[in-house]
């Protein structure tokens, strides 16, 4: 691989070098992970620098403060074949490069990582969650934040699980509070709380009785208004991504479907087999009403997934429909889906307003029950258990509440 790679001065260096078999198998590595032949060379040349100032195969693992050196030692004037010194980002990189490679090779010494006293305790919560309760990948994600972030608290204080008092645990939620959350996410603190602490009971690492003294914040469900897009900047959005940059095309495709009223983890989790040509559908599943549902596949989306395929999607042996860009190359998370939402919406100056994908979820609900569909057509068609899910969009009916203000009260005041 490395014959096409590399420049006549540098490609005997390379095969003549020590460890070739080791620094090949990188190298194909970093070219399966959609590396470009740009970086290939400068990791090539690293590899190359590395085996020259660092004693490999190491006896023992190599530190970070040898690379450290051995960079500082290649930023000298002549360390790299050039009479001046390398930038301060030039040297970022080549340590960069360095750590990885050794790491890939097992030649790395990680630095130490500190857990504080119960990750052992966490871990095994953790498995309770995806194996006893089968909770959905972000339930178990955010859950298992908030209680290590309390376990963090609880080993920072001093305070173990069998001195637990109910006092510790709402100071905790109150200091919470003070970083400015709203009662919708104390609640939800305080319920992933609860549920790690009725474990813990059962397990007998803390005293009985603490998971039912936790008592979340009262919500009234529809008490905010939604603050989703309006029409004109979901048409100013899509606009946004009219370009021909790999970026432009598949940010127009994830864009398109998010206007379907997708959830970001649908868009994410979609497969090129969802994808029915024949049939002009699109299947998607919706993990949280945990069934399938098929879309008809509009002309415009159709032509922007195509293009996408064609121009823009990695060349990768996975099924996964949507991929980030950039090695190395990983599925578009849920995430990054909305990271593209939301930079789209700063750039065109739109703020005051949930700006992730879940904005676009909204716009889409609102934009159907203008159209006159009913609650129970919008929620069956965004993937609602119950059509209170749905109601929420009602409270911003705009034209309907006009009218009720246009009626004729005269006779009944």
């Amino acid at each position: 691989m490395f014959e096409d790679l590399l420049p006549n001065s540098v490609r005997a260096r390379y095969r003549d070098a020590p460890l070739l078999e080791d620094r090949l198998r990188y190298l194909t590595h970093c070219a399966e992970a959609g590396n470009r032949d740009c970086t290939l060379r400068k990791i090539a040349c690293c590899q190359l620098h590395l085996t020259r100032l660092l004693d490999l195969p190491p006896k023992q693992r190599v530190s970070l403060d040898r690379i450290e050196d051995a960079a500082r030692a290649w930023a000298q004037p002549g360390g790299r074949r050039s009479q001046r010194p390398a930038t301060q980002e030039a040297r970022k990189r080549f340590v960069a490069h360095a750590v990885r490679w050794l790491r890939y090779a097992n030649w790395l010494e990680e630095p130490s990582v500190r857990q504080h006293a119960y990750a052992r305790q966490l871990a095994e919560f953790v498995a309770w969650m995806r194996v006893e309760r089968g909770w959905a990948v972000e339930t178990m994600r955010g859950c298992r934040a908030t209680v290590d972030h309390f376990l963090w608290r609880l080993d920072a204080e001093g305070i173990t699980l069998a001195a637990l008092r109910i006092t510790h645990i709402d100071q905790e939620i109150l200091r919470y509070r003070a970083r400015g959350c709203n009662r919708v996410s104390v609640r939800d603190y305080a319920e992933r709380l609860r549920s790690f602490l009725r474990y813990a009971e059962q397990q007998g690492w803390c005293s009985a009785g603490l998971a039912s003294g936790i008592l979340p914040s009262r919500t009234h469900p529809g008490e905010a208004i939604p603050q989703g897009l309006e029409r004109d900047e979901v048409v100013r959005l899509l606009a946004s991504s009219e370009g021909d940059r790999p970026a432009d095309i598949r940010d127009r495709a994830v864009l398109l479907l998010s206007t379907y009223g997708l959830r970001a983890s649908e868009v994410g989790g979609l497969q090129l087999d969802d994808l029915d040509w024949q049939q002009e559908t699109l299947r998607v599943r919706c993990p949280k009403p945990g069934r399938t549902q098929l879309y008809p596949l509009a002309p415009s989306v159709g032509q922007a997934l195509l293009r996408y395929l064609c121009e823009a999607r990695p060349r990768r042996p996975e099924r996964t429909l949507f991929w980030t860009l950039q090695a190395p190359l990983r599925r578009l998370t849920t995430v990054a889906i909305s990271q593209i939402v939301h930079s789209r919406l700063d750039r065109l100056g739109v703020t005051g307003k949930r700006r992730g994908a879940h904005a676009l979820r909204h716009a889409t609900a609102q934009h159907l029950l203008d159209q006159g569909l009913s609650l129970k057509q919008v929620g069956d068609y965004l993937g609602h258990r119950s059509v209170r899910s749905t109601s929420v969009y009602a409270k911003v009916r705009l034209a309907s509440l006009r009218e009720v203000a246009d009626i004729d009260l005269e006779g009944l005041a």
